[in-house]
């Protein structure tokens, strides 16, 4: 975005408001257009809260920080291409300090405190690929909207939040990263109890291809509806462990979850994954509902359709309900029961064959 196109939105809205003669120009919303060879940071930074970041299709090498509340960055679609800038060294998130996006490795970061929430952010209709970390992040956020993004090929995650509040994550592609595709938690470095989301949403999103489709972590109160996942090593993961509050009151519903029989390697959290429908360990109060969970095989602890494990830390899986689900096709068994039958899971109306121990059909 150069200086001339911005002067030009900024005239432009002074203009109409004169005319009309309603509304004040300090209060119109711009639309700020940025071509190809342009900056979307200088955009960015030029927007107010309300403004619209328009980019054209086209690939851009940057990084791009938004820390305005209120403010819409939109592409072309997947014509509207971010790849990391040329000879990047990507930072992890745990290193101490203070780190810019470029340097953590991700493509477009949101960030918000925590304590003062970065309210009403929309990032839309574009694509970020081959990152070295993620290609969406966002840290304390409220009400931030990621939609129609294609996260692909990014060392780590597609798309991840940390701290936040009430986002929404919708329609969205995330293909081909190193961990999850779509990952969700309250502290990605500190070990402490499940965040209450108020409400956050993750719906239609198509997750194929990473190491696992969908991560939440630590969180509560938050709907995961109407996903396909497909071809990773593990679908969907609701992880908890023994911190307080426990992760739960959460649902899984209405999502189509088959094949998901990829191989990954055993890391220091987890054993080998191959053949992971939904995964719940050390969660509670979790409604897992309606879901079709197809054709999954492997021989790892973790492996079947929908699979209730006790987690490494010895926190257990309780009071969760299994209910009138469709699977088929998963090995060693449809539904897994890792817990023991005083831990208060129930398993209701659901269409399966074989079951974990036996008699959960």
């Amino acid at each position: 975005m150069t200086k001339r196109h911005i002067t030009y939105f900024t005239c432009t809205t002074v203009l109409v408001g004169a005319f009309l003669g309603t509304t004040p120009a300090s209060a119109a919303h711009q639309t700020l257009v940025v071509r190809p060879g342009e900056s979307i940071q200088k955009a960015v930074n030029a927007a107010r809260s309300g403004d619209t970041v328009l980019v054209m299709a086209g690939t851009y090498r940057e990084s791009v920080t938004v820390r305005t509340p209120g403010v819409t960055l939109r592409g072309a679609g997947r014509e509207t291409v971010l790849q990391p800038p040329r000879k990047t060294k990507a930072t992890p998130h745990g290193k101490k300090g203070s780190v810019s996006c470029r340097e953590a490795g991700n493509g477009i970061c949101v960030i918000g405190g925590k304590d003062k929430a970065l309210p009403d952010v929309t990032v839309a209709d574009l694509k970020v690929t081959g990152f070295a970390t993620t290609g969406v992040w966002s840290m304390g956020t409220d009400r931030l909207t990621v939609s129609r993004v294609t996260a692909d090929d990014n060392g780590q995650w597609g798309i991840a939040q940390e701290h936040s509040t009430r986002g929404v994550f919708r329609g969205n592609t995330a293909r081909g990263n190193g961990d999850a595709g779509l990952f969700l938690a309250n502290n990605v470095k500190a070990e402490e109890g499940a965040r209450d989301t108020r409400g956050t949403q993750v719906i239609g999103n198509h997750l194929e291809g990473n190491r696992i489709g969908l991560t939440v972590r630590r969180l509560r109160n938050l709907s995961v509806t109407y996903n396909h996942v497909l071809g990773n090593c593990a679908g969907v993961f609701v992880v908890g462990d023994e911190n307080k509050p426990r992760t739960g009151a959460l649902t899984v519903s209405h999502n189509l979850v088959e094949r998901n029989n990829k191989y990954c390697p055993k890391t220091a959290r987890l054993p080998y994954l191959q053949g992971s429908g939904i995964v719940l360990t050390g969660t509670e109060k979790t409604l897992v509902t309606r879901n079709t969970v197809t054709g999954h095989s492997g021989g790892s602890p973790l492996s079947g359709g929908i699979v209730l494990f006790k987690s490494f830390v010895g926190a257990t899986s309780e009071q969760n309900r299994i209910t009138r689900n469709s699977l088929s096709g998963n090995s060693p068994a449809d539904l897994v029961n890792q817990e023991a039958a005083k831990s208060g899971n129930a398993f209701d109306g659901n269409s399966c064959r074989a079951s974990k121990p036996s008699g959960l059909c």
